[in-house]
């Protein structure tokens, strides 16, 4: 049984596209003139040495989140690109309320990660009954909402809880002992438990639960499921406030680690959303395979700068990687597909 499943994992879409793209980067760096086998390897060892680890945990956190986040209703079909929008309103909600709550520091943390998960929780909702009410397609509400997301946390970072004296657009530092426990001398806080316990939480929903079922049902077949009884507006709304909720966390999490305040930018700069998007394509919102495609997508990301350093390759071929990868995968799955349908018509 183990052999037949390693076996098929190795003849999977997945591996072919990861193992495609690894060889046309390759031919990439030989264009450049540098070694791939050391480009690769000091995208190994920037990333999980022990100077790299850290940084790849903290990073895997932020993308593990929102790969989780928009795997979430991606297993039923739906397609939140809202993330940005959930991911900064629920980091400026937990900043100001790190900021402004009277409640001893531990309790004032466990309040701003609830804050920030309710209110992202609410803008996903937004965009889910903007689909139900007035049939507005999610992807394109989800999306549109975003950007004012993003400008009202920006003003206000900039203007009403802006540091005094400060040139940069961020927030005041939060109050002595307002932040997440951080393990050692690390940047990896307890926000990496968080997400991995959500990433459980996700799995066993997917597969011991009867909304799991129904999720995976949907998502195989939407009109199937209807005629099995599942209400798809009603799942929409469930699926859309679990999905904010986890971009919301990711944002507090953000937040209430280093530097301890809400910067403009910081949140949205990196990329965490489309890098989890990919992920979660990449892993077809699994919830085991969307975290390990996580894991490999913050080794890429992280190993890049040791790439750069090491070979003088930009970093942003990692992100080309990315798209190589996702390109591949597309069109196994759409191969196959058109030749089975190719092969029923003759």
């Amino acid at each position: 049984m183990t052999i037949t499943r390693i076996s098929g994992a190795l003849r999977s879409p997945v591996t072919a596209s990861v193992l495609a793209g690894l060889l046309v980067g390759a031919l990439f760096l030989l264009g450049t003139g540098a070694d791939p086998l050391t480009a690769y390897d000091a995208v190994l060892t920037g990333a999980l040495g022990t100077d790299g680890i850290g940084a790849t945990l903290t990073t895997g956190t932020s993308v593990l989140g929102m790969a989780l986040a928009l795997a979430v209703p991606l297993r039923a079909g739906l397609i939140n690109l809202g993330g940005d929008g959930q991911l900064v309103l629920g980091g400026i909600t937990a900043a100001a309320t790190a900021l402004y709550s009277p409640l001893p520091a531990p309790l004032t943390v466990v309040l701003a990660l609830l804050a920030g998960m309710a209110a992202g929780a609410g803008y996903a909702v937004l965009a889910a009954l903007c689909e139900n009410r007035f049939g507005v397609p999610l992807l394109v509400s989800s999306l549109l909402l975003s950007y004012p997301a993003v400008s009202l946390a920006s003003y206000l970072a900039r203007y009403p809880l802006k540091e005094p004296g400060s040139s940069l657009p961020q927030t005041r530092a939060f109050p002595d002992g307002v932040a997440l426990p951080a393990f050692g001398d690390s940047t990896v806080t307890v926000g990496l438990v968080l997400v991995v316990l959500a990433a459980a939480a996700y799995w066993f929903t997917d597969r011991w639960t009867a909304f799991g079922y129904e999720i995976r049902m949907t998502g195989l077949n939407s009109r199937f499921s209807v005629y099995a009884g599942v209400e798809r507006a009603g799942l929409t709304l469930k699926l859309m406030s679990v999905s904010g909720a986890l971009a919301g966390l990711v944002g507090a999490v953000g937040v209430l680690s280093f530097p301890y305040r809400f910067v403009d930018g910081s949140l949205t700069a990196p990329g965490y959303t489309w890098t989890g998007l990919t992920a979660a394509l990449l892993a077809g919102a699994a919830p085991v395979g969307t975290l390990i495609a996580s894991f490999f997508f913050a080794v890429l990301q992280v190993g890049g700068l040791a790439m750069e350093r090491t070979t003088e390759v930009p970093r942003e071929l990692t992100q080309v990687l990315q798209a190589i990868v996702i390109v591949f995968l597309a069109a196994r799955l759409r191969f196959p597909r058109t030749l089975l349908k190719k092969k029923g018509a003759v």
